[in-house]
């Protein structure tokens, strides 16, 4: 029944890139959430749904994790993923969304699992590890390819997708990627067609319309207005109102639009704000949002030019090893992740340096904190040694070992009896003993989120039970941290 927990989480894939040849390999190094390379082999439906990046070899979970659930099943559960996962449930959810296991034994020409892994990705604004996945299964299917454009589009790298668009009609039936896809071929004429046939049966609608017209006639734009952004707004639409000089803000669509502007287009504010958006639920690693945030000096004063300053500042105070600067810097640094819920980020860009560093007295207490929210949550106590109840219960779940005495509230003290009980709650153990182990953690994950959102007891107390019985304690002790150090507001 349990695992031993994941050597490398699917985060730290996010920051080093292992290539995608699914075999064991040395730690790689990476600048950031790089996409491996990929190469394409169109698979058969049932292969498609079972592909992943990470082998069970650094996920620590079987290749069965799926075998005994449905599809329905697990689409359910991948639906309602919440937006803004606590960090710790968010880094084990792209390890299973990521996990190379076996599909469900109802899977189909549909490819429907996979598809619901690529669409949990997006919302997560996940497109780099979403178009490796489905590259590595073949985007060349019409049961995957609109996902594949999609997702290229977003990137800025469709070429291939639209190479097998051209080659292949069939894949899609959206007249208006067929005839973006032409037109980026060179062939103007049949792109031309397909979109006056479009247009005279109303497969598309009157603003794609417009808009692909100005794209294949750039002539027009001083004649007709560009349309008003339409709702939905897709990878297409966005992409072509940016080819016809009229390119859209990402702020107000959803996150995964924020990656158009890493693309080396954008400005470095917007870079910088697209990558703190991404930061959030892991999409973006942490060395990359720090590298935006030290890239050069700020422009201007205010809103993201202080959280610049207090990074720079921060960074300035560890390479100097000041500790008076470090006491004004720290604080400064914490509020502003604390600002935008990327206390879990910045612990992980600074947890070492906090580590070795000159600390006095008053700042310690916080420096701690950030360590315990770190991977390096186990050192944190080398910063304070726990003199306090509230202290002591935090070293002891960092050890894996709460005391009762130490839990003052209704919800430290159901945690400290989740880390005393192996074995999982009621409610997940049907599925655990039906061979259902990846819906089993969903389950749990899912629980855990929701009663994070409102500090649950009883809920929690079931969820890290569970996650703790399948082998996922490293999951659970950052989560149990992360719910007593960020609260319900997180």
């Amino acid at each position: 029944m349990a695992m031993a927990q994941a050597p490398l989480s699917a985060i730290d894939w996010l920051t080093e890139t292992p290539t995608v040849t699914v075999t064991p390999q040395g730690p790689p190094v990476s600048e950031g959430a790089e996409v491996p390379d990929i190469s394409v082999t169109a698979l058969d439906a049932p292969r498609a749904d079972a592909v992943g990046l990470l082998p069970a070899t650094v996920t620590g979970l079987p290749t069965t994790l799926w075998e005994n659930s449905t599809t329905a099943a697990l689409t359910r559960y991948l639906d309602r993923l919440p937006d803004r996962p606590l960090p710790a449930l968010q880094a084990l959810y792209y390890t299973l969304l990521l996990a190379e296991a076996n599909p469900p034994p109802d899977t189909g020409a549909e490819a429907r699992f996979l598809n619901a892994r690529l669409a949990a990705l997006r919302r997560f604004g996940a497109v780099e590890p979403a178009l490796a996945l489905v590259e590595r299964a073949g985007g060349d299917t019409p049961a995957l390819f609109d996902a594949w454009l999609d997702l290229a589009l977003l990137e800025g790298s469709e070429d291939m997708a639209c190479k097998a668009l051209a080659r292949t009609p069939h894949l899609s039936r959206d007249s208006g990627a067929r005839a973006y896809c032409l037109a980026r071929a060179g062939d103007w004429e049949t792109a031309a067609l397909i979109l006056h046939g479009a247009e005279v049966t109303g497969t598309l609608g009157e603003a794609d319309v417009t808009l692909l017209a100005l794209y294949l006639e750039p002539e027009l734009i001083d004649e007709i207005d560009p349309p008003e952004p339409p709702n939905p707004m897709t990878p297409l639409r966005f992409r072509l109102f940016e080819a016809i000089g009229a390119p859209l803000g990402t702020r107000d669509l959803p996150r995964a639009f924020a990656m158009a502007d890493l693309r080396g287009t954008a400005g470095w504010k917007a870079e910088i704000e697209a990558a703190e958006r991404l930061a959030e639920t892991g999409a973006v690693a942490g060395v990359r949002l720090f590298g935006l945030y030290t890239a050069r000096k700020r422009a201007a004063s205010g809103g993201v030019w202080e959280r610049v300053a207090a990074m720079q500042a921060l960074d300035a105070a560890l390479a100097a090893g000041n500790a008076e600067a470090l006491a004004r810097t720290l604080p400064e640094a914490w509020a502003a992740a604390q600002e935008l819920r990327l206390q879990t980020v910045l612990a992980d860009i600074f947890a070492e340096r906090l580590l070795g560093a000159p600390l006095d007295t008053a700042t310690r207490p916080l420096a701690s904190e950030i360590v315990a929210l770190s991977s390096l949550y186990e050192r944190a106590s080398e910063i304070l040694p726990p003199s306090t109840p509230r202290q002591r219960l935090l070293a002891g779940l960092a050890r894996g070992t709460p005391q009762a005495d130490d839990a003052v509230t209704p919800l430290e003290s159901a945690i400290v009896d989740a880390f005393t009980s192996a074995a999982p709650a009621p409610e997940h153990r049907t599925l655990i003993d039906g061979g259902r182990l990846g819906e089993a953690i969903l389950a749990a994950a899912t629980q855990l989120d929701a009663a994070s959102a409102r500090a649950a007891p009883s809920a929690t107390r079931a969820a890290l039970s569970t996650l703790r019985a399948v082998g996922l304690e490293d999951s659970a002790r950052r989560a149990a941290l992360q719910l007593l150090l960020l609260g319900p507001a997180r």
